[in-house]
């Protein structure tokens, strides 16, 4: 079994290794530019999962989780994880741990939009407390598709 991933905050030299993730994630994938600038915008939550065992070089991102925090409340823009390193837990200790740094950065509700296909990961959204508030028609481009809005409210079901 491999050793557990080791959550960082990203660094500017991490970038090209998330774009690489997010290209073989998503068919309309973020830019290293639109990477970069996430890395270091304000009330930025950019965190990654360093692999450390067998079957993965030492150091590799496995995964990584993007959100921000804003006037009080909070988003997730972005997570991903690498095919090889799925199914671990890895999207839910990212997540949890930027639940927590959007929090201590004063957010109190938090929204993402995913895909109203991506079961997956709507199971482990509402595992969270993120509840659906609405639906953006469309929102996705390639395939087109719409998004479902959810919320999450610290104290709420969370």
């Amino acid at each position: 079994m491999d050793a557990p991933c080791l959550i960082r905050p990203a660094l500017d030299a991490d970038v090209p290794g998330l774009a690489a993730i997010e290209r073989r994630a998503f068919p309309d994938p973020w830019s290293e530019a639109s990477f970069r600038e996430a890395v270091t915008g304000p009330g930025a939550v950019v965190l990654i999962a360093e692999a450390g065992g067998k079957g993965a070089a030492r150091g590799s991102i496995a995964g990584y989780v993007i959100g921000r925090a804003l006037a009080g409340a909070g988003e997730i823009l972005n997570l991903a994880v690498d095919e090889p390193f799925r199914r671990r837990g890895i999207a839910r200790d990212l997540l949890d741990l930027a639940l927590d740094r959007l929090q201590h950065l004063g957010a109190g509700e938090v929204f993402l939009e995913v895909r109203e296909s991506n079961v997956a990961a709507r199971l482990l959204y509402a595992s969270r407390g993120f509840h659906p508030v609405g639906m953006r028609r469309a929102y996705y481009r390639s395939p087109k598709e719409d998004a479902v809005v959810l919320r999450r409210v610290p104290g709420r079901g969370a």
